[in-house]
């Protein structure tokens, strides 16, 4: 009986199992055995004697053959392209973040992915999160669905990698994938057209080109370094939409629809004058009387049930933090403050600015001022421990501005502003506005604030009594400014004139902010307001 030659130093066996069955009746079921020379020629040779063993022998001589084959493969090494399953962890985020909200899959079971492809959108307390993978291979298993609550250091998905014996090489990539057939959803069963490149543009995004099925390597991107922004894809389905006269018109599934004007009801209530017109004419003869005026046709009435929701994400979060901040014995102090100066200089600022590509408004002013008068007034500047026994003065002026945002109220934070202008600081409000517009503020941004400025203004209001953030000591509000009579000069025998009106609420941690100290700061800030021309003093 013919043996394999000694002289190769290894013989390759396609297996599809993970060892080899030591019966000779399962040796019989393959019909070769291929190998590769000791040169190393990748020049495969077919065994010509193999052929000739495959009958199965009769049952009297399987220990004969059996004896035989274990001597000749103890010479032979094999290998199975066997996947590892590696459990992919939901790694520590910061901020002592334990547990965070899946917002939305990139992947599904059985994608392929590569090392630093997104998998998925998080969303902790503190902002969203896009998570990647660390490895290259085959998503085995998503262990969460979508709104589903992921823990830190648990498993977030299972993706199979290539596996080396008992060790698994992250980043290389499978190099039998022909030995073992895998069945990778396609483009087509996906139902949406993805690009093969990659588009920069947000899950939101993304999200909504796949309600539309919009292919987002046709839509030419707006934004910075050619991002693809919502409006972006808005005006290519309207376009769509246009060209194809048999195509329905686009609705925006941001907006709700308006009524029909056929069917919406004329009018709810009756034209007085209209009635007292039609009562002095008389009916026609032989015509009935009418017998009263019908009732006016009323707007339906939706039948809703009551709901119950977890509270999560933003909303959970922000549930933790005033809890946090009731604990602080709050004070406030209210002020008005004349900004009709600062109304006449703001023209000549916004035009400069406007030079530079940079929205203006009063906002920058305002923290910028603020900066100036946390100089004088560190104390406001600061963070106590929980009981209260050291204070921290921060070095750093970072401080916050609440926004007003689709996922709730967010309060991203202008570093460092004690070392930037009035137009470095408008500049990074319109970075910190668009993120939070479209729900991409980073931790960063959102993290290490030391004081915090709110515009209630903006939606309405004069004064407010804002909750301290529990990791500082003062917070204020902006009211809304208003065009009212004042004595000109204030003085009471002066000429009545319209003067520009703002309101400005502040609260502070009484364990060690005084009411003096609250109201000397008020009065730098004020007086830094209504004349523009002292920041040229105090600006470094």
């Amino acid at each position: 009986m013919p043996s394999v030659s000694t002289t190769l130093p290894m013989l390759r066996v396609p297996m599809l199992t993970h060892h080899l069955n030591k019966s000779l009746h399962s040796w019989c079921k393959y019909s070769s055995i291929q190998c590769w020379s000791s040169s190393h020629i990748a020049r495969k040779r077919s065994l010509s004697w193999l052929p000739s063993l495959m009958v199965k022998p009769p049952a009297s001589q399987y220990p004969v053959y059996h004896s035989y084959f274990e001597h000749q493969l103890q010479k032979i090494h094999t290998s199975a392209i066997n996947p590892k399953v590696v459990e992919f962890l939901l790694a520590d985020i910061g901020e002592g973040i334990q547990e965070v909200v899946v917002k939305e899959w990139f992947v599904s079971e059985g994608d392929k992915v590569a090392q630093f492809d997104n998998i998925c959108e998080v969303q902790s307390d503190k902002a969203s999160v896009t998570i990647s993978s660390r490895y290259d291979g085959i998503v085995a298993k998503l262990h969460y669905q979508v709104d589903d609550t992921a823990y830190v250091g648990k498993p977030l998905i299972s993706i199979e990698v290539p596996k080396d014996g008992d060790s698994y090489a992250p980043g290389t990539e499978l190099s039998e994938m022909a030995a073992i057939p895998v069945a990778l959803e396609t483009k087509e069963d996906r139902g949406v057209s993805l690009p093969s490149n990659k588009v920069l543009t947000t899950p939101a995004v993304r999200r909504l080109s796949k309600e539309n099925k919009v292919d987002l390597s046709e839509v030419q991107g707006t934004g910075k370094d050619g991002r693809v922004l919502k409006e972006d894809v808005l005006n290519y389905i309207a376009k769509g939409a246009g060209k194809a006269s048999s195509s329905p018109s686009f609705e925006s599934p941001f907006e709700p629809p308006l009524p029909d004007p056929v069917t919406a009801p004329a009018k709810v209530f009756p034209d007085i004058k209209a009635s007292a017109h039609e009562e002095k004419q008389a009916p026609p003869s032989g015509a009935a009387a009418p017998s009263g005026r019908e009732l006016p046709s009323s707007l339906p009435v939706v039948q809703g049930k009551d709901r119950t929701e977890v509270v999560k994400g933003f909303q959970k979060a922000m549930a933790k933090a005033m809890t946090a901040s009731l604990q602080i014995p709050h004070f406030g102090y209210c002020d008005e403050i004349d900004v009709t100066a600062l109304a006449e200089h703001k023209k000549l600022m916004k035009h400069v600015a406007g030079q530079y590509g940079i929205r203006f408004s009063y906002m920058p002013l305002f923290i910028k001022a603020a900066s100036i008068a946390l100089t004088h007034y560190p104390v406001l500047n600061a963070s106590v421990d929980k009981n209260c026994d050291n204070i921290t003065y921060k070095a750093s002026h970072n401080i916050g501005v609440a926004m007003d945002t689709p996922q709730g109220l967010l309060v991203p934070n202008i570093k460092a502003v004690q070392g930037r202008t009035v137009l470095e600081v408008a500049l990074e409000l319109n970075r910190l506005q668009e993120l939070g517009a479209r729900g991409a503020l980073s931790t960063a941004d959102l993290t290490h604030g030391t004081f915090t400025l709110s515009n209630i203004g903006s939606v309405g209001g004069t004064y407010a009594k804002p909750v301290i953030v529990s990791t500082e000591v003062a917070i204020g509000a902006i009211g809304k400014i208003q065009v009212v009579p004042r004595f000109e000069g204030n003085n009471p025998k002066g000429a009545v004139v319209a003067a520009h009106i703002m309101q400005v609420s502040w609260s502070a941690d009484h364990r060690v902010v005084d009411g003096a100290t609250m109201a000397r700061f008020s009065n730098l800030f004020k007086k830094l307001i209504e004349q523009p021309v002292l920041f040229a003093l105090y600006m470094k």
